[in-house]
């Protein structure tokens, strides 16, 4: 097992990378509460993993209370934060109960919202399954709903106690999810670190095929490179902007066609290359840069165009309100060099419009 640790004063915390490491309850015990914890988890978790989990943690004593809510980007809204909440004010669990996040990115965030509300905050651990999760939303604190008008636009920033990443989870993972994942990993190289998008070049196949030791690596160097960048900046405050890498594109699309439709790591993928784009448009990276992140994208088995049938209206709209706007201006993550993203506040709306229909043109060529 390999531990990088989140630092952040008193709120600093371990993230755990092994393989079959879900039942090891000395992982969990020193970051409890109490003798009580609720482990949320949703309908396809809960049959894989769930009964090692309460296993686990009944061997070290711990009492534990089961909530499964429904699988899927749709059920993260108020409904199913509402059901969370319920389950728990019904078994009478105070402050000293432990959430425990057990799931991917939409199961994180639930629960990690949840524990940010409840009674004004309780601890939570994030136990996450999907690759997703692991290289990127277990990590950092943020935590949140979606609303219609707008993805994560509802939320908290609450740190877990601790991130326990089984990478053995990966193997039941179902192949778009593995790519939907990739997609973050990618994410951390071309927007940070140039070294190991070369890594990610010469390793996407290995990645695709399960090798352990190849997803080790690259869980591992994105929670380092995401463990820098949230020390640094918890609060998104500025550096930590950078992570969003496509996602401004990327939460219009998934706005735009409906929560669920294009999974957020697909979004992510097109949002990147049309983030490239305007990059390429506004003078700041080559061709062939562009080439090499439309081509990377493409081999991890992910879109790179956007739906043809959201048009740059339609994005503008959308992005309007994303959470990095400000004083009435849409901000974009773009590139200088691969491994090197700055945040621009001054690009001109005509380049933007002019990289969207771009990569919307070439859905339809393809």
């Amino acid at each position: 097992m390999q531990s990088i640790r989140v630092e952040l004063g008193e709120r600093s915390y371990p993230i755990h990378i092994g393989s079959d490491i879900l039942d090891d309850a000395s992982l969990y015990v020193p970051h409890l509460a109490s003798g009580r914890a609720a482990i949320v988890t949703n309908t396809v978790v809960a049959p894989l993993y769930l009964a090692r989990v309460r296993e686990a943690l009944g061997t070290a004593g711990i009492q534990t209370l089961d909530i499964v809510v429904p699988d899927g980007e749709q059920a993260k809204e108020w409904r199913t934060l509402d059901q969370i909440l319920d389950a728990l004010m019904a078994a009478r669990c105070d402050r000293q109960t432990t959430l425990i996040a057990l799931g991917g990115g939409v199961v994180g965030d639930l629960a990690g919202f949840a524990a940010a509300v409840y009674q004004r905050g309780v601890p939570f651990i994030q136990l996450p399954t999907t690759l997703l999760a692991q290289v990127d939303s277990s990590v950092g604190g943020k935590t949140g709903i979606n609303h219609p008008r707008g993805k994560n636009m509802i939320g908290a920033f609450h740190q877990p106690r601790a991130v326990i990443t089984d990478v053995a989870t990966l193997r039941t993972l179902p192949a778009r999810e593995l790519s939907a994942g990739l997609a973050e990993v990618i994410k951390h190289g071309l927007a940070l670190d140039d070294a190991f998008t070369a890594w990610l070049e010469a390793n996407v196949g290995r990645l695709l095929s399960g090798d352990a030791d190849a997803l080790t690596h690259a869980v591992r160097r994105s929670c380092e490179l995401k463990a820098q960048v949230v020390a640094a900046d918890e609060r998104e405050s500025g550096r930590r902007a950078l992570l969003n890498f496509g996602h401004t594109f990327a939460h219009a699309i998934e706005t735009g066609l409906g929560y669920g439709t294009w999974l957020h790591g697909e979004a992510v993928a097109a949002g990147m290359v049309m983030a490239a784009e305007l990059s390429l448009r506004a003078g700041m990276i080559g061709e062939e840069d562009l080439r090499r992140v439309r081509e990377l994208l493409g081999r991890a088995r992910l879109p790179v165009a956007g739906p043809p049938d959201l048009t740059p209206d339609r994005y503008l709209e959308l992005m309007a309100i994303d959470k990095k706007a400000a004083g009435g201006r849409i901000r974009f993550v773009v590139l200088e060099a691969i491994g090197r993203a700055v945040l621009r506040a001054d690009l001109r709306e005509g380049l933007v419009r002019e990289a969207i229909a771009a990569r919307s043109a070439a859905a339809v060529a393809s």
